[in-house]
Order: structure tokens, then sequence, then C-alpha cells
């Protein structure tokens, strides 16, 4: 984990970081000796990951790439903090709006739609910029695919068994207690993924997101520069509450009730996503002024959680520069990452 938290530029002082000429100028006079290079910025939600990668989108000429598990689903909108249209047509963006919600989608999609997107850029000779806050979908990214041991049929057999007694459902929640990053990533009706997770935690003691890829390296498709955004928690945790009334007033509420009927519940894994999957179980109730307050508390509650996991995820992530961009603007963050980019070899 390399910090960047301390010690930092104006924007003056960084616009010259790594040479005489102005930023601006030294992107438009240096040929890019390694066309394979791809940002990733991650970072805890609410911290500014999509202003950021806005800003620098345009300082690099970058296109972006979503890393988020549910911005996929069209209608997903006021819950994910989806990038605005208006923001779109001002940079291109991708592996968004691209599943109606009754459509499955899980990591491997991801990783290979990704890598899909990640090469028309680069062919275009634009800068990959990926942009999300799921640890295990970038990591996915950086290492390919979690492999795991090798079956065992007794214990596959009694799991099979387990999943014909007590339900999709049921099994599916018992993952989600033992992993819930990677039951994240998958839905309740992919019976073969949920049976091969619960085998491999068995046989390994281990969760299916953290310790089963074999890869001590990235993938060597592409030159990763990585960076962990943040703020310090007593800074985050107020702006967190404070965007989850933003979205209570854009009209959350609203978007859920209209998913539900499009079968958001029907998607096991869209209808857990933080919020909507509070906001679901508060459509069940009386939704008195109580019960609001109550839906209210427990989405803040979980955005609060999330972001600690991001914290704690992260952590144990070397690839990843942290930078605090509560230290200084997100302009000046922008200008750091593009000198970095453009500086290592």
């Amino acid at each position: 984990m390399h910090s960047f938290s301390s010690g930092c530029p104006s924007v003056e002082q960084a616009s010259t970081l790594g040479g005489m000429l102005p930023l601006e100028k030294k992107i438009k006079q240096e040929k890019r000796t390694e066309p394979r290079k791809v940002i990733l910025l991650s970072g805890p939600t609410a911290c500014g990951k999509t202003e950021l990668s806005l800003i620098l989108a345009k300082i690099l000429g970058g296109e972006i790439v979503s890393a988020d598990s549910v911005q996929v689903y069209q209608g997903m909108d006021i819950g994910t903090s989806k990038v605005s249209q208006e923001d779109q047509l001002l940079v291109a963006h991708h592996l968004i709006d691209i599943r109606d919600i009754q459509e499955g989608f899980n990591v491997v999609d991801f990783y290979f739609e990704a890598k899909q997107s990640l090469d028309s850029i680069l062919a275009r000779d634009r800068v990959p910029i990926v942009v999300g806050g799921s640890g295990f979908y970038l990591r996915t990214l950086l290492y390919g695919p979690p492999s795991g041991p090798p079956s065992v049929r007794e214990i596959r057999e009694q799991l099979e068994e387990e999943y014909e007694r007590i339900g999709a459902e049921a099994m599916y929640a018992k993952l989600q207690d033992l992993d819930p990053d990677y039951a994240h990533s998958i839905t309740a009706n992919d019976r073969q993924k949920v049976v091969r997770a619960l085998e491999i935690i068995t046989l390994t003691g281990g969760k299916v997101s953290e310790n089963l890829w074999k890869r001590e390296v990235p993938i060597p498709d592409y030159d990763f520069h990585a960076w962990f955004i943040y703020k310090p928690k007593e800074l985050l945790y107020p702006e967190i509450e404070a965007r989850c009334e933003s979205m209570l007033e854009a009209g959350f509420v609203d978007e859920v009730r209209a998913l539900e009927k499009r079968g958001l519940r029907n998607n096991s894994r869209a209808s857990q996503a933080i919020g909507y999957r509070q906001c679901l179980n508060f459509l069940e109730t009386s939704q008195n002024e109580e019960e609001y307050q109550k839906f209210t508390a427990a989405f803040k509650k979980a955005t609060r959680a999330l972001a600690k996991r991001q914290f704690t995820w992260f952590r144990k992530e070397p690839l990843f520069h942290w930078l605090d961009v509560a230290a200084h603007d997100l302009e000046t963050a922008a200008e750091m990452i593009a000198h970095e980019y453009y500086s290592v070899l």
C-alpha cells in the first residue's frame, strides 16, 4: 500500500512534476510508449470517484469503464449514483446500462466484457480508466477469475442434497453469511456457482473472494496503474449520510418501486445491493413515518459498513497507491495520477 496523503503539491506545482512543460503541453508532445497502460481508480463509496474520473479522463483523453456490479442495470440510477447522461456525452462510458433488471451479470461476465472494452479503448489510442468500489471485481480484472481446489465428490453430493432440501434462497443466504463479497457477484439462481463456492469454503476454510487467485502477479495483458482514493472516516461518514439523504430526496424510493414492478425482486443479486435491499424491506411494511425512519437508518448503516469493508479489502491490495483526497482538491489529485501515468516506465 502506497500513501500519498501528505506533502501534496499545489495545482501549479503538480503541473510541472516530471518535467518543465505544463501537463497539458507535455501530454500533447509525448508519445505513448506503452499503449497497454490501464488506470484503476477505486475508493470507498461517496469519496468522489466519479467526479475525479471525469476530470482525469478530460486530462488524459480517456474513456471510463465502470467496475460497479449494479450500474450495469438499466433503471438502477439514483441508488448507484450513476453518472449523468450529460457527463456520458462528454466522456465515453462502458458497462453502464448494459443489462435489463431481469438479466444476470456476474464477476466472470464483468471480466470478459471489461477486457473487451479495454482492448477497444486502447485500439483507438485512448486511455482506459476503470472506476468502481468493488474490490472483488477489480481483483478479478487484475488477476483473472478466481479458481479453487479440485472438487470432492462426497462434499459436493452433500451440498447438492442440502440444496434440494432447503432450496436456492436458503443456500444463497448461507453463502452470503460466509462470503458476502462473492455472493454479491452471483445470483441465488446460479446453482452451480453457489454450490461450488460453498464446496470451496468447506474445503479451504477461506473465502472465495479473498483466497483463491493462484496468480501472484497481475495478468500480463495490461500495465495497471492502480489508485485507491479516500477520505478519513470522520470526514467520509458524514458525507455518506448526506449522500443517502440526497438519494432519498431525488426519488430513490420511487425508483425502487418502479424497479420492483419490472422484476427487481427476481434478481437476487441486484435486489441485495446496498440501499435497494433496505428499501425493498421498507416497501413490505406499512410505510408509515416510523418505518421510514427505520429504513433510512438501516440504509445509512449499511452504506457505512460497505465503506468500512472497502477500506479493509484494499489494505490487502499491494498494487494500489492510496491518495487522500481530503488533503487537496480533486483537480490536484487528477494531475498527480496523470503524471504518474506518464512518468512510470
